[in-house]
């Protein structure tokens, strides 16, 4: 059974709409209301401290479209609890032992997990093997713990718009006609380098941690989000999104990024969450060819804040996340997703980006903002 004191909404309009401070306003305005869905109303606490996070939660799902989980007091409707709720596709179901589910979501690399003690166990394992079945879009809140609370089909009103899930667009190869010709105008350029002229486009290592200092400094502070801030200190998920647009901002510093991404059962520790480790069953970070250690020698060195404070090579970023037999595949940066799928626009890229930022308030909000200090 769900439950009975828990909303998941799709619609979410502030009354009156946010304008300047969250603070401010909730002070001005202390009977501040939320539409959700079905013309449902609920009320923000002007005494609890956590309520202008609230108000700043709410505003961006609301400009993102993205659906909200409220747990509320039911005899004055006030929220009380706040989770950032998902679009997405399930894409596998199996067994986790004997107390658990493993849910694979189409557009997440942390791992899900169903819990069979819960209550509604049996309802919720129903939706989910359902919309498998069926490509189904749903909603699905999780905790901290990435512990499935409640599922849903997401059944968009005349007026909603369609959740932010991309079906794959694959890069368009060249015209077959001029492919040759084009290779050999390649051919040509490149020739007179061979084989010195990939390690043309390589930087030193100096560079190199110039670049990652660049990146590592768009970090989000966690309890103002501010755009376009990077979600680093949000380990648990949207790491493509993180990966492409550090690529964008790299290839504007005058770099030649490409990316590498690993598969497998991984397990990271990390101050960042606070049960201080995250699970994911694939990862991606941007790489730069970095020269050395000899002459006209090189070395395709990863760049990853979310784990790292300097960059690192491919086999020292592998052995950290937990799989030895984990899998390692390079892509150039146009690669949003392993199967091909582009951004050339940034349009997803920002939508998971802005997901993700909520994410961290929200858990900033719920639990204190990262570094947890219970962790080593």
């Amino acid at each position: 059974m769900k439950n009975p004191n828990a909303i998941v909404s799709s619609i979410i309009r502030l009354d009156p709409p946010l304008k300047g401070s969250p603070a401010e306003m909730l002070r001005a305005q202390p009977d501040l209301s939320v539409e959700l869905e079905g013309g449902r109303r609920v009320r923000l606490d002007p005494e609890n401290p956590r309520s202008p996070g609230f108000i700043q939660v709410l505003d961006g799902l609301s400009k993102q479209h993205l659906p909200v989980y409220l747990e509320i007091e039911p005899n004055t409707s006030m929220i009380t609890r706040l989770l950032v709720a998902k679009f997405n596709r399930i894409v596998n179901v199996q067994p986790a032992g004997k107390d658990a589910l493993d849910v694979e979501l189409e557009y997440s690399h942390a791992r899900h997990t169903l819990l069979r003690g819960q209550e509604d166990f049996d309802e919720l394992e129903k939706v989910l093997h359902e919309a498998m079945r069926n490509r189904d879009t749903i909603i699905l809140t999780e905790d901290d713990r990435h512990n499935i609370i409640d599922v849903r089909f997401f059944k968009p009103g005349p007026d909603e718009p369609l959740p932010p899930l991309p079906e794959p667009k694959f890069p368009k190869p060249w015209p077959g006609p001029l492919d040759w010709l084009r290779k050999l105008f390649k051919w040509i350029w490149y020739w007179p380098w061979w084989p010195w002229w990939p390690w043309f486009r390589c930087v030193s290592g100096s560079r190199a941690q110039q670049v990652f200092d660049a990146m590592s400094a768009t970090s989000c502070n966690p309890l103002s989000v501010p755009v376009p801030c990077i979600p680093f200190l949000y380990p648990d998920d949207g790491c493509w999104g993180r990966a492409h647009e550090m690529c964008r901002l790299m290839i504007g510093m005058g770099v030649s990024p490409k990316k590498v991404w690993i598969q497998g059962r991984l397990y990271v520790n990390t101050r960042n969450n606070p049960d201080c480790y995250v699970r994911w069953g694939w990862h991606v970070a941007p790489t730069l060819c970095v020269h050395g250690p000899g002459l006209f020698q090189s070395n395709e060195m990863v760049i990853d804040p979310s784990l790292f404070i300097t960059p690192v090579t491919q086999s020292m970023w592998k052995s950290i996340q937990g799989d030895p037999a984990a899998t390692l595949t390079p892509t150039p940066a146009s690669y949003f997703r392993l199967n091909g799928t582009t951004d050339p626009t940034y349009v997803y890229t920002n939508s998971v980006l802005a997901q993700y930022r909520m994410e961290l308030l929200a858990r900033a909000l719920n639990l204190g903002p990262p570094p947890y200090a219970n962790c080593p």
